[in-house]
């Protein structure tokens, strides 16, 4: 009787939870139907999902979440929010899109597209090793096979905007030649656009890439120029030019912007200078290493003068101070019999304070490509500096602090400085007036000292020599005052570029004429050896004169030659060298050198096993999480969720 009793009670609870039977005409008011009510898109109402490229969504979306505020409370909107803190800029805002394209997903004519199945693909196989780092398994909604689809039915690039692609209306200048140069301020996307553009009309000597994402995710664009765009070609130099490192100054962008649409212009015209550049060398130019700081000077409007506002990156960062110090080794080294004072390796206290990722994306790019001459280009005043910008002394705001190279900085820095009409104009009540004594360039250190900048970490680490150009006294100057300024700079770029051919270049092989991946060549009296490539090809700077060089490679016997460098020389000596294999060293501090020699290729180096995405803190916490820690340093962003923490985050669940 009782079970009898309880099957008639589980029979009516089943009853009660069926869902009513569709309504036919009429029955709605009868209480007897209910009427389905067809789902449709809705604005986008998340706010870390503002900035997708569509406006609609759809609810419940893939991970069935009902509504707005489902999504909101959950720990898979919660960890897209907070993934850029996590992962310190690291493929970010990348995934977050890529999970807004999951958790709110595109709808349009009330009907739901997949994001594309590749998309996420390649995203993850670039930003697993970030999640590694930290200890965190990947999220279980970016199942590229679950939740995204292939291009066959009909998906959506959530990330199409990151890359550049600008809106019809933006695009105003669509019927204009690829390579008119329109003397205004780019924004980013048009920046974007316009080296693309242009990439795409001298496409045989032209290609676009990026050495990384800003911190808030911009594309850190570079336009090449060479014969063979996207490779080295043996014995043929490499040079770059950095605009924009501080946000606030942008003449430098547009320099870098107007010279791209002017080297594709004049190479298709046949200007028999810009065609010897081009089939010579091998040119990158980056417009703009802070696209995040530019974007806040820019809210101030051309024309604001302001010092601070921009100049430092999205992280409050100064990128020209955040490159390691190898300057202070340098000088604890200069005094030291046998030291070299070049390819100074990282030091491992570096990675312990906060490191841009724009810092790092130059750091990676000068280690995949053997630049050889580079410059900086900055606002604010109107002169050349060179190395080294950091003091003897420390204490010294004020003094003059050569390199070994200090007469080929010398040169490089008055071949720009002498093309350019104003700095070498002789008069001083102008602005960049305080160096015409010193025919518009200085020492940089002898200008003001400080730490940290990219010019002495391309000499002290790299074979490049870098120099940094200030182009006036404006740092935001407004529209109508690009066009001189173009005007006078654009000799001063091109003669500067040339002077890549300057010094020394050959290759270093065995007998068998087998490149030696960095040898070292040296000069007598300069303490400052440059390396061969992975080619064996080298370049060496140097100005006119008599000297001694020298080539030697772990395990092979040094050659020296003498060589002589005429006044009137603008083209690269070749030097090759043969070395022959020893079996003993004869020199044993020779050995211990050659064999402790940093090796940019070397994959175990310090860079690039460096984690930018844990917590630096002191070296002994770097060993891994303290004895007993039973959640990685992360859970406690998860920490308001009491029933709902994502497991699915840690890699032993």
């Amino acid at each position: 009787m009782v079970l009898r009793l309880l099957l008639l009670l589980l029979g009516g609870l089943l009853r009660a939870t069926e869902p009513a039977p569709r309504c036919e005409t009429g029955q709605e008011t009868l209480g007897q139907c209910q009427t389905v009510q067809k789902a449709k898109c809705v604005n986008i109402a998340l706010s870390s999902c503002t900035d997708v490229a569509y406006t609609q969504t759809m609810y419940p979306n893939f991970l069935d979440q009902k509504s707005r505020e489902v999504i909101e409370y959950s720990s898979e909107y919660i960890l897209i929010s907070v993934l850029h803190n996590l992962l310190q800029g690291e493929c970010n805002p990348d995934l977050r899109l890529l999970g807004c394209s999951v958790l709110a997903p595109q709808c349009e004519k009330d009907k739901v597209i997949k994001p594309c199945r590749h998309v996420c693909e390649n995203l993850k196989k670039n930003c697993l090793p970030a999640f590694d780092a930290i200890d965190m398994a990947w999220p279980y909604f970016l199942d590229c096979d679950r939740f995204f689809a292939g291009e066959e039915e009909g998906c959506f690039d959530p990330l199409a905007k990151l890359r550049g692609e600008v809106d019809v209306e933006e695009d105003l200048t669509s019927g204009l030649p690829a390579t008119f140069i329109q003397f205004k301020h780019h924004s980013y996307s048009q920046m974007v656009s316009t080296l693309k553009k242009t990439a795409s009309k001298c496409s045989h000597i032209a290609t676009t890439y990026s050495i990384g994402r800003s911190f808030d995710g911009k594309d850190l664009f570079v336009i090449e120029f060479s014969t063979k765009p996207g490779h080295h070609e043996l014995l043929k130099p490499e040079f770059k030019y950095i605009g924009n490192m501080h946000g606030n100054e942008v003449v430098g962008k547009e320099l870098l912007i107007y010279l791209a649409q002017y080297l594709c212009s004049e190479y298709l015209l046949g200007n028999p200078r810009i065609q010897t550049l081009i089939n010579n060398t091998r040119i990158h130019l980056l417009p703009s290493l802070n696209p995040d700081g530019y974007e806040l000077a820019a809210e101030e409007g051309a024309g604001y003068n302001g010092w601070v506002i921009g100049r430092q990156t999205a992280q409050n960062l100064d990128l020209n101070r955040n490159f390691p110090d190898l300057t202070s080794e340098a000088y604890r080294r200069a005094g030291i019999r046998g030291a070299r004072l070049d390819h100074i390796p990282i030091p491992q206290s570096y990675w312990w304070g906060k490191v841009a990722p724009e810092t790092k994306a130059v750091m990676k790019w000068l280690r995949s490509i053997p630049f050889v001459l580079s410059a900086s280009l900055h606002g604010g005043e109107l002169v050349v500096t060179y190395p080294y910008d950091y003091s003897r002394h420390p204490m010294e705001e004020k003094m003059f602090s050569p390199t070994p190279d200090e007469k080929m900085f010398k040169m490089l820095a008055k071949a720009y400085a002498d093309a350019h009409p104003v700095i070498s104009d002789r008069s001083e009540l102008r602005c960049g007036g305080n160096f015409v004594k010193r025919g518009g360039i200085i020492n940089g250190a002898e200008w003001y000292s400080f730490t940290g900048g990219m010019a002495d970490f391309n000499y002290l680490h790299t074979n490049c020599f870098e120099v940094t150009v200030e182009v006036g006294c404006e740092k935001f100057p407004l529209e109508e005052e690009l066009f001189t300024i173009w005007h006078e700079n654009r000799d001063a770029l091109l003669n500067y570029m040339e002077m890549v051919h300057r010094g020394i270049k050959g290759i270093v092989s065995d007998k068998f004429g087998n490149p030696i991946k960095n040898a070292r060549i040296s000069v007598r009296g300069i303490q400052h050896d440059v390396t061969t490539a992975a080619d064996g090809d080298y370049w060496r700077l140097l100005p006119p004169g008599t000297y001694i060089i020298s080539a030697q490679a772990a395990g092979y016997s040094r050659v020296m030659k003498r060589v002589t460098l005429p006044a009137n020389m603008k083209r690269a000596g070749r030097v090759d060298f043969v070395l022959r294999p020893v079996e003993a060293w004869p020199n044993k501090l020779l050995r211990r050198s050659m064999d402790d020699m940093y090796d940019p290729y070397d994959p175990h180096d310090p860079l690039e096993l460096f984690d930018p995405h844990a917590q630096h803190g002191q070296p002994e916490a770097r060993g891994g999480s303290p004895a007993g820690r039973e959640k990685p340093w992360w859970w406690s962003y998860f920490s308001s969720l009491d029933l709902h923490k994502p497991l699915w985050l840690l890699k032993q669940h």
